[in-house]
């Protein structure tokens, strides 16, 4: 018995740490970013916000809507929060960076397109700028010192990326890029780069407004829907308790 047990032990330890890093992959992969966890509750820790000052350089814009393209991991959170912002007249999950015929959620899942997941903001420049698009962006969205990541998120796909869709946005956006990596608000360097516009393709449907359909999906409770909080608690004056359908 007492030479068994420790084989024993060793297979129950081995087993339990095996279903630890299956959980672990699972929680973290995309074909499984919709399964509920029991345990997921508003008290998970949140992404904190770090707040940066708005942009010395903004896009001079005019007429009643101006569109910008913005991938920054996870594109249920990137809707959320642009759904949520005054100005914003629709906010579309999708994806830009590679063809028609690959813009597919379990091709690009796969990390082998050339797509990231984004988001295809379309807002009024007379209500917010697209210079604090970009702030809220930086400060309640993405963290721009991941490398191909957002969160729990790892691979390509899921980098960070603003793409201009005009010359006055790609000017403000290289220009913020500047700006925020002199004043360095976060301790390492920053990796988002500047991608230049090709085609932008919607997402599934089941993908679209998912935050709002789903409030307690586990994803979205860890991972979102702090982000949501910190637009409301730092940008109040842009914050919309009702999104945009």
């Amino acid at each position: 018995m007492h030479t068994a047990f420790p084989k024993i032990a060793f297979a129950t330890i081995s087993l339990a740490a095996a279903g630890a890093v299956w959980i672990g992959i699972n929680a973290s992969s995309p074909d499984n970013r919709q399964s509920i966890n029991p345990f997921a509750n508003e008290a998970h820790a949140a992404e904190k916000a770090v707040i940066i000052p708005t942009p010395r350089i903004d896009a001079s814009e005019k007429g009643a809507r101006a569109t910008a393209i913005f991938a920054g991991g996870c594109f249920w959170g990137v809707e959320g929060v642009f759904a949520h912002t005054k100005g914003v007249i629709s906010a579309v999950s999708g994806y830009h960076g590679g063809t028609k015929r690959s813009a597919a959620y379990k091709l690009v899942s796969a990390g082998m397109t050339g797509h990231a997941e984004a988001v295809r903001v379309v807002y009024d420049p007379d209500v917010v700028s697209y210079g604090q698009l970009m702030q809220i962006f930086f400060s309640v969205v993405a963290d721009p010192t991941m490398l191909n990541a957002q969160g729990p998120d790892r691979g390509k796909h899921y980098r960070s990326a603003l793409v201009p869709m005009n010359d006055a946005q790609a000017r403000a956006a290289r220009a913020y890029l500047a700006q925020l990596g002199e004043g360095k608000y976060w301790k390492r360097p920053i990796v988002t780069k500047v991608e230049a516009y090709k085609a932008f393709y919607p997402a599934e449907s089941y993908h679209q407004d998912f935050m709002h359909k789903n409030p307690r999906n586990a994803y979205i409770v860890r991972w979102d829907k702090p982000k949501l909080a910190n637009l409301k608690q730092h940008f109040p004056g842009l914050y919309r308790a009702k999104p945009v359908r």
